[in-house]
Formats: structure tokens, C-alpha cells, sequence
């Protein structure tokens, strides 16, 4: 590797950066991290950090899980590489999708297809939910529903459900037939409803309306996080997806959960839908079932949905993939990761360093004028509102979240900034000691507002 001297000097010089402008990470280089150890990291530098971020939303382990890492290894001596397309498999592929089917079984999940990354997941529900009508004789269902605030990945059919137009703007037109509710975001809505259980109620009627206005016999499936992640981590009342779940039964519209973020344990469950009681027809994973340590995901599907592709002979093929669908490599780090997943019982650390976090951020929120909003108490999902106005609810101006971001971040804590939100989702492994370590210099990043 390159000395220290030439990492700073070209950083940001060659590699443009996902999710920023070019321009901006030249004038403020991005933080070079060089190391990292359990639920921490070490920039460049020497400066250690507690990573609320957990990467991006997916070292659910941490960063020291030596199982996983030796799982990896081991393959890379055994088979590096094969191609998964029809006539050819390999043995970690095969023995990853049967534990990946067994871990969501309880979600009605019997099919697995990889993929090598959550947008990847996202495009292969869309395509295979249009593909299921047309296989069932319905092939004007070509519509899809999802809401405003969630996100669904950076692909064309992605950024075309996702419900945040900094995704959308710059890339339109986009993928024709896309329709956006409103979000359960009792904070921010266009009906002023501040009671989570009425909202819900008022989403689920403008989800009536707009499937008569559009023809139920136009729709392929409706879209949604269980809670949405990157949108500012709004939870919706524990009605809200049920309510979705029977308005797509009645309609004969195909219900696609994305638990990118909310898969493995994340929510204090093993998957999102199974924290609402819901049975999905479709899931969209990736980010856990690795923790990060190599490029995996994974698009499963319900009995029903495998039931009409197996069905339907040669007009049920598969005409989509990827080149690094069931890498090898990447299904052994699955097979290991969703073992130590299990043993560990992440999901019950989750609940518990969840509340942690969530209740020592609502304590904040009583000294600090500038949280308009705590979101989260659902495992290791937090969410921070910062308004410079808490009346008047305005958001608070990027500067100022700047200097919170780099105040944390020198009294011990890595938060992640997305707009004027702070958004946390540490490792499922992390320690209560840790926990306070985030507390503590979020406070001391609130000061400095």
C-alpha cells in the first residue's frame, strides 16, 4: 500500500464518490479510513471511532468476526469464481440459498435468487413481479406503487420507487408507471396528522383512490420498507403494513418488502415484515447478509410467486442476472454470516442497544431545542431531526449539521448525515459501554450548534 503521504495527496483526486459531489470532496476530502476493530474504526490519522453507521447500514457483526473472514479466504483457495447462469452451479451457492430459505421461511420466503447488492435485489423484484402477471395471464400489470421518503436503490427501476427526489432529479425520465403515496411520517405529511395510527389509516384510503384511479388491473406490486432507512428512520404505526398487505390482497397486487436495511436483525427481528406480522409475496435483501464483507444480495420469493414460474415450463425463464449472481466467495460469506447471525442472536442485542440509544436520544432531545424529532425504538434504527426552528419545524441548515457531524466525530462517534437528519445504525454487536460513547459525543455535537 501507498505511504500516507500519497493516500491524502490523491484522495478524492481519481475516485469519485458515491452520493456527493465531485467538487465538494476535492475541496473537503472525505475522512480516509484505514482500520477498524469490533464496533469501531481508525481514520488515517490514528483518531478512533465508535461507527454508528455501522458502514452503511450493514456491519451487523462488526468488523472483527474472524469466521466469516476465514470462510472467505477458505474459498478464494477453493473456487474463486464460476458462473451461476442455467447449467452450472457451485457447492457454497447451493448450501447458501438453503440457509438463506430456512432463515425466512417464518416470512413465507421459498425462493432464493443473488444477487451482489441490494439495488440489484430491488430491480429483480420489479422485473420478476411483472413478469409473474404476464406469466398468470395479466399482462397489463405493469404499474408499481410505492412512498414518498423510501429508498429503494440507485438502479433506473430503483431510483424510479424511491420517494426522495435527490435520487430522482438529475437522472429523469425515469421508469414510466411509478406512483408515490405518502409517507408514515406522522412528523411531515400532507395531512397534518400527527396521530401514527390515523396516518396510517389516511395513507391506506389515498392507496384505495390511487388504485381506482389507475385500474387495479394495471398494478404489479406495491413497494415498501418495513421502516424506512435512508428516508430518516419513520417507523410507521404498527397498523400501517397490514393495512398495505390486505389492500394488495384485495386487489390482486403483489406486496415487495425491502429489507435491505431491515433484513437479519436490524429492527430487533429477524426481518422487518415479521415485526409487523406480515407475510411479504417478495423480499428485497442484501447489507446483513454479509455484514459488508463482500458484495451480496439476495431476491426471495414467496410459494405463490414460485408456484407460477415453476409452473409455466420454458415461458417461466429467468432472462436476468448478474454476472456475480451465487459468486462463490460471496455465498460462502453468507453461509458463514448467517451461522454467526444465529449464534450471537443479534436481533436480541439489537432490542436492547436500541432502546439504549433511542432513550438516551430522547433525553437529549429535552435539553437540546434544535431535535425536532427522535425516530426509531425498533433496534438499532435511530433517526435525529435537527431544526434550527422546533415551532416552526424548520430544517436546519447543512453547515451547521456539518460542524454536529465533526464535533461528534472528534469526541468519539462516526453518525451519518443525511440532509438535516442524523442517522445511526451501528453494529448488532455493539457494547452498552459504546453506546454511551454515541450519547456522549452527540451531546457534545448539539453544543456545538
Amino acid at each position: 500500500m501507498k505511504d500516507e503521504n500519497f493516500l491524502k495527496e490523491n484522495n478524492a483526486r481519481q475516485l469519485w464518490h458515491p452520493m456527493g459531489a465531485p467538487g465538494d470532496a476535492q475541496a473537503n476530502p472525505p475522512k480516509i479510513i484505514k482500520g477498524a476493530e469490533g464496533s469501531s474504526i481508525t481514520d488515517i490519522d490514528g483518531h478512533s471511532a465508535v461507527d454508528a453507521v455501522g458502514g452503511l447500514w450493514c456491519v451487523n457483526l462488526g468488523y472483527s468476526n474472524d469466521r466469516v473472514k476465514q470462510a472467505i479466504a477458505d474459498q478464494l483457495f477453493d473456487l474463486p469464481y464460476y458462473s451461476a447462469f442455467a447449467g452450472t452451479s457451485n457447492p457454497p451457492a447451493i448450501e447458501a440459498a438453503y440457509a438463506v430459505q430456512e432463515f425466512f421461511a417464518p416470512d413465507g420466503m421459498e425462493r432464493v435468487f443473488f444477487t451482489s447488492g441490494g439495488s440489484d435485489s430491488v430491480e429483480t423484484c420489479l422485473r420478476l413481479a411483472r413478469q409473474y402477471h404476464r406469466l398468470r395471464g395479466e399482462a397489463t400489470r405493469t404499474k408499481f406503487l410505492s412512498l414518498k421518503k423510501g429508498y429503494h436503490g440507485t438502479h433506473f427501476g430503483g431510483a424510479s420507487v424511491n420517494g426522495n427526489n435527490r435520487f430522482r432529479i438529475n437522472y429523469e425520465p425515469l421508469l414510466p408507471g411509478c406512483f408515490h403515496l405518502p409517507s408514515p411520517y406522522p412528523y411531515r405529511n400532507p395531512f397534518n396528522e400527527t396521530d401514527p395510527a390515523k396516518l396510517a389509516q389516511l395513507i391506506a384510503q389515498a392507496m384505495e383512490d390511487e388504485i381506482q384511479f389507475q385500474g387495479a388491473n394495471t398494478i404489479a406490486a406495491f413497494i415498501m420498507e418495513p421502516i424506512q432507512g435512508a428516508g430518516g428512520v419513520i417507523v410507521p404505526d404498527a397498523t400501517f403494513m397490514p393495512l398495505m398487505r390486505e389492500i394488495c390482497d384485495r386487489h390482486g397486487i403483489l406486496l415487495i418488502s425491502d429489507e435491505v436495511i431491515t433484513g437479519f436483525g436490524r429492527t430487533g427481528d429477524w426481518s422487518g415484515a415479521r415485526h409487523w406480522g406480515v407475510q411479504p409475496d417478495m423480499m428485497s435483501t442484501a447489507k446483513g447478509i454479509t455484514s459488508g464483507y463482500f458484495p451480496v444480495g439476495a431476491a426471495l420469493m414467496s410459494g405463490k410467486v414460485a408456484e407460477v414460474f415453476e409452473g409455466a415450463g420454458a415461458d417461466g425463464g429467468i432472462y436476468h442476472g448478474y454476472t456475480y449472481s451465487a459468486h462463490p466467495v460471496g455465498a460462502a460469506a453468507v453461509i458463514a454470516c448467517l451461522e454467526e447471525t444465529l449464534r450471537l442472536d443479534t436481533k436480541t442485542n439489537a432490542a436492547v442497544r436500541g432502546k439504549q440509544l433511542y432513550d438516551g436520544v430522547c433525553k437529549l432531545a429535552e435539553r437540546y431545542d434544535i431535535i425536532g424529532d427522535v425516530r426509531g425504538g425498533h433496534g438499532l434504527m435511530t433517526g435525529i431531526e435537527i431544526v434550527s426552528d422546533r415551532a416552526a419545524k424548520t430544517p436546519m441548515d447543512g453547515e451547521t449539521m456539518k460542524r454536529i457531524h465533526q464535533t461528534a466525530y472528534e469526541a468519539g462517534a462516526m453518525v451519518r448525515l443525511g440532509m438535516h437528519n442524523i442517522l445511526m445504525s451501528p453494529p448488532l454487536t455493539i457494547t452498552e459501554g459504546e453506546i454511551d460513547t454515541i450519547l456522549t459525543a452527540l451531546d457534545k455535537g448539539f453544543a456545538s450548534a
